[in-house]
């Protein structure tokens, strides 16, 4: 295997354990929302790019449901400052961290 390969194979790994991190620690309190500056203080270790590309790929896989903290409007982060942003699960995301729904992306 040459560097690049690994490098690749590494960073793909981090990327599933980084999407199974993120998702239990919005999952923290189940029922309300979590500002998403918050989540990244808990997750202080990952780096930013790691915990937005996270972030993203949840979202995008309706695991996570994103709103304004003032206006309570949903929101997606594409188009937000993620500062501005909480975060809850969706019924999917609740299912993926109980067993029920497979995802090679997420590492429960």
């Amino acid at each position: 295997m040459n560097e690049k390969a690994a490098l690749d194979k590494i960073k793909a790994g981090r990327f599933i354990k980084n999407n199974g991190r993120v998702l239990r620690t919005i999952n923290i309190l189940r029922y309300k929302y979590e500002k998403l500056s918050e989540v990244s203080y808990a997750l202080d270790d990952m780096p930013e790019n790691e915990y937005y590309d996270s972030l993203n790929y949840l979202f995008e896989s309706e695991y996570i449901q994103l709103r304004h903290i003032r206006s309570k409007q949903a929101a997606t982060l594409a188009d937000s400052e993620p500062d501005d942003l909480e975060a809850k699960l969706t019924d999917k995301g609740i299912r993926l961290l109980a067993g029920k729904l497979f995802d090679e992306l997420v590492e429960v």
